[in-house]
C-alpha cells in the first residue's frame, strides 16, 4: 500500500530533506497548521503515515486527532515521545518510530547538551539581562557580577548519553561534577544530596512516573546556597509552580528551561511563562536543544530513511 505521509513538522528548511521524503511516497506538507486542520489533512487524503517532531508541535496526537483516521505509522525525529499519547496508539495498531534506541544516531547528536551548557552559562553571567540593560544605553557591569564555572560545584541528573556529554563539557571547564542516576553505579545515592551540595543542578532524564515532578519543593529544603536548575529534559520533571514560588521567596537563583509542562496546550496558561513575565530569573526558550541544521538534517534524515 503507498505511504500517504502526513508531514506536520517544519522540514523545508533543511537542504535535501524533501527530496527524499518525496521518495517515500505520497507527501502532504502541512509544517506550521492547528489540530483541526492537521485532522482534517488525515481525514480528507486518506492518511496513513505522519512524520512529526515535538519542538514546534502546539497539540498532542491523541484521540482527537486521530480517531476515525487511517493512521497506522507515527514517525517522530525525536527521542522523547510525549507529545504523542503512545498508549491510545498501542491499543489502536498504531506503530510508533522514534529515535530513542538509534544510539548510533544520537550518540552524535550534541546539540541538546550544548544548549545545556550555554544555559547555563546564560544564568550564571546574567548576559540576558546585561543584553536588556545595554539596549536601553546603560553601561554598569556592577549589577551583572556572575559566577565563573571553574571550582563550582555542578549536579547532573541522569547519566544517559546527553547527561554524560554535559559532565564533560563542565569538567573541561574545571567545574566539580557530580551525578545522581539510580541506574548508574558509584554517583550520589539521592536527590537529597545533590540538592545540598551543588550550586547548579542540569536535569537529563526522560519523562516516566519516576520522574514526573521530580524536582519539586521538598527537595528545596536541602538547597544552603546559590542554586541555578537547568532543564532540557522535558516540562514536567519539574513542579513549575514550585520553582515560581522558590524563585519568588530567593530560594533559587535561576532557572533555565527549554521545555514546558504545556508545551502542547495554550501557551498563556503556563505559570513558568508568567513567572518569568513577571521578572523572576528565568531563561526559557522554545524547545531548541536539537535544533541546529547539523543536528536536524541528520536525525531526520535518519527517521525518514526508517520507511
Amino acid at each position: 500500500m503507498e505511504k500517504r505521509i502526513a508531514v506536520i513538522t517544519p522540514v523545508s528548511h533543511l537542504k535535501g530533506i524533501l527530496k527524499l521524503l518525496f521518495t517515500k511516497g505520497k507527501i502532504f506538507l502541512d509544517e506550521e497548521s492547528s489540530k483541526n486542520e492537521v485532522r482534517n489533512l488525515l481525514l480528507q487524503n486518506n492518511i496513513n503515515t505522519i512524520l512529526c517532531n515535538p519542538n514546534q508541535q502546539t497539540y498532542k496526537i491523541d484521540k482527537d486527532l486521530l480517531r476515525g483516521t487511517n493512521v497506522n505509522l507515527i514517525n517522530t525525529c525525536s527521542t522523547g515521545m510525549n507529545h504523542i499519547d503512545v498508549e491510545y496508539c498501542n491499543k489502536n495498531n498504531i506503530k510508533i518510530y522514534s529515535l530513542t534506541k538509534d544510539m548510533e544516531l544520537i550518540n552524535n547528536l550534541p546539540s541538546t547538551s550544548e544548549l545545556a551548557f550555554g544555559l547555563m552559562v546564560s544564568l550564571l553571567r546574567k548576559i540576558s539581562e546585561g543584553k536588556k540593560h545595554v539596549s536601553q544605553y546603560n553601561w554598569d557591569y556592577t549589577q551583572f557580577m556572575g559566577r565563573q564555572i571553574k571550582d563550582l560545584n555542578i549536579g547532573i541528573i541522569g547519566y544517559g548519553r546527553l547527561g554524560k556529554m554535559m559532565f564533560n563539557y563542565c569538567k573541561a571547564f574545571g567545574a566539580n561534577v557530580y551525578v545522581y542516576d539510580p541506574y548508574v553505579s558509584h554517583t550520589f545515592s539521592n536527590l537529597e544530596e545533590i540538592f545540598t551540595k551543588c550550586d547548579v543542578i542540569s536535569l537529563h532524564v526522560h519523562v516516566t512516573d519516576e520522574t514526573k515532578y521530580m524536582i519539586n519543593k521538598d527537595l528545596f529544603g536541602y538547597i544552603n546556597k546559590d542554586c541555578y536548575i537547568v532543564n532540557t529534559s522535558r516540562g514536567e520533571i519539574v513542579n513549575e509552580l514550585d520553582i515560581a514560588v522558590g524563585l519568588k521567596l530567593g530560594i533559587i537563583t535561576g532557572y533555565a528551561t527549554d521545555v514546558i509542562e504545556n508545551e502542547f496546550d495554550d501557551l498563556t496558561k503556563s505559570p513558568i511563562i508568567d513567572a518569568m513575565n513577571s521578572g523572576e530569573n528565568i531563561i526559557i526558550t522554545p524547545h531548541v536543544g536539537g535544533m541546529t541544521i547539523e543536528g536536524q538534517t541528520k536525525a531526520y534524515t535518519w527517521a525518514i530513511n526508517k520507511f
